[in-house]
């Protein structure tokens, strides 16, 4: 940047001063500064970066906005601003002109009194743009903005654009000036000495910022009354909305969550609604955890006059918050149908999602059960007995099952074994009477290679027997004691083509009474066999499931 500057000396006599300043540089002398006829300066801005170059403001009348929003102040502080006027070639724009266009209206000038000191409260209704989308407390001193502090969510319902009757939406900003702030700005004018909290015992005349900034904020919240209150009726019903129709894990605990004073702004992303509605369940928890250790550290002692009190409110919270577990979890059944539902559908090509997207959205693939949390796969989809087994594989060779014992580098889809009166997720080996097996089979939507070659019943077959030819193990590497053939279920999901109709048929199995699947029980094999293609799997796992939904409000 270079500056070129004429001034008059005390004689009157016109005298020059040149200098420039850079990143590498820094200031630099740049010999005198002729050519000027009367006092002024000429600033240049050289070497532009193009990165900055193609995305700055352009023309006068852009230039100009940018300027008066960042120096809206002078024009506001006692004794105005110098005369700036932007010009480029013919046209102009003069800075004062603009005041119109960014201030909507002056409210009432505040003065307060903190611990003896004066404070005066310039408060401004500015017209929404993309810099002034937010309220603001402008600290000012020596005639200047030395801290810009966003007000949002520090008083309730003060967020972002506000509106009343008198004129309309708005954004509020104060400015706020005092010989207090006068005295002890800093020489570089960017900061204040003064302590932001006074800490232990304070004096009269002791006076913080953040004593300063608590009787702003109640001052503010006085003059906004009206226009808060409507914001905050906005963001209450933005809540409830939210919770009904997005996020009904929250409903339990929303009565908690409002008497904690949550706020919100109307305009709030869902995302970011939910980050704070998770917070605030993070902290009813935590509260809630604190609080039973409090009530069950006493237990053993004489109780308390209030303790009966004090446990029933502590019985209540938990409740609420298992009633949010259990709604996150039915919520998350109900995202996950409507996921497999957009899957199921022909993109705008006529293209169809790959089996693979399909198998990892119902389990992991390449995972077996140490692999995959008890919540991580939605087995549900196709069967809800099959969230308990004893082993599980998915995508895995039959080779790499150490509850199969077989050399086999075959890759049934979906395996999992499960122990008659031991349903839990890694069997203790104790109880061995006949286990069963489960192989599922899932082909991309509306496949049309049902072969006798890939045929999925017959793969489905051939991986149950398989299983039963190999030396058997439990998860944990137990030998099971020699049995009758173990029973085994196979589900195959598939669009019901031409060819796997005609594969059902060959099969002897029975369609079902809605026509969206077969089912039937091939007695060479001891398996029961059932087909089906995706939008019957999605309609019976939404049937089974619609109590819950409808119980938390969820479309079915």
């Amino acid at each position: 940047m270079s500056v070129r500057s004429a001034y008059e000396d005390e004689d009157g006599e016109l005298r020059g001063r040149q200098f420039r300043f850079s990143v590498d540089r820094e200031v630099e002398h740049d010999g005198g500064a002729d050519g000027f006829a009367r006092p002024g300066t000429a600033v240049s801005l050289d070497g532009f970066k193009k990165s900055f170059q193609q995305n700055a403001p352009k023309g006068v009348d852009a230039l100009a906005r940018e300027i008066f929003e960042h120096c809206i102040w002078y024009f506001l502080r006692p004794g105005g601003a110098p005369i700036v006027t932007i010009g480029d070639d013919d046209e102009s724009v003069s800075l004062a002109d603009l005041m119109d266009e960014f201030v909507d209206s002056a409210m009432t000038s505040s003065t307060i009194k903190i611990k003896g000191q004066k404070f005066d409260m310039l408060n401004l209704r500015l017209k929404a743009t993309t810099r002034n989308s937010v309220p603001r407390l402008h600290w000012c001193a020596a005639s200047r903005v030395v801290i810009e502090e966003n007000l949002s969510g520090k008083v309730p319902g003060l967020h972002g654009k506000l509106a009343d009757k008198a004129s309309g939406e708005f954004v509020y900003a104060c400015y706020l000036t005092s010989t207090f702030l006068d005295d002890r700005v800093r020489a570089d004018r960017t900061a204040f000495d003064i302590s932001e909290i006074v800490a232990g015992q304070t004096l009269v005349d002791d006076l913080s910022l953040d004593d300063i900034r608590e009787a702003v904020l109640e001052e503010v919240a006085g003059i906004l009354k009206d226009a808060l209150e409507s914001a905050r009726e906005q963001g209450k019903q933005r809540v409830h909305d939210f919770v009904t129709k997005r996020a009904p894990r929250y409903r339990p605990v929303l009565a908690k969550i409002q008497e904690r004073g949550i706020t919100v702004d109307p305009s709030v992303k869902d995302q970011d609604l939910e980050l704070q509605l998770h917070r605030h369940l993070q902290k009813i928890e935590s509260e809630a955890f604190v609080q039973g250790q409090e009530v069950f550290a006493g237990a053993n002692l004489e109780p308390a006059e209030d303790y009966a009190e004090r446990l029933a409110e502590y019985l209540a919270t938990v409740s609420e918050i298992n009633q949010s577990d259990l709604a996150a979890y039915v919520s998350r059944r109900r995202t996950v149908l409507d996921l497999l539902g957009r899957l199921i559908r022909a993109d705008k090509e006529g293209k169809y999602s790959r089996e693979d997207a399909i198998h990892s959205l119902i389990v992991p693939m390449r995972t077996e059960s140490n692999d995959v949390a008890a919540d991580g796969s939605n087995l549900w989809i196709i069967d809800e007995r099959l969230a308990f087994h004893d082993y599980l594989a998915s995508d895995k060779t039959l080779k790499s099952m150490p509850i199969t014992g077989s050399k086999s580098t075959k890759e049934p889809d979906i395996l999992a074994t499960r122990l008659i009166d031991s349903p839990v997720l890694a069997a203790e080996g104790q109880k061995l009477p006949l286990p069963s097996i489960v192989v599922v089979e899932i082909k991309r939507p509306m496949r049309k290679d049902a072969t006798e070659d890939k045929n999925p019943i017959q793969q489905c077959l051939d991986y149950v027997k398989r299983v039963r030819a190999g030396r058997v193990l439990t998860a944990t590497g137990r030998l099971i004691p020699p049995t009758q053939d173990p029973p085994a279920f196979c589900y195959i999901v598939a669009d019901l083509t031409e060819k796997m109709i005609e594969r059902c048929e060959i099969s002897d199995l029975r369609p079902t009474h809605d026509g969206l699947g077969y089912f039937g029980y091939n007695n060479a094999a001891k398996a029961y066999i059932e087909v089906t293609n995706f939008d019957g799997l999605i309609n019976a796992a939404t049937e089974r499931n619609r109590a819950f939904f409808d119980k938390l409000g969820l479309p079915t």
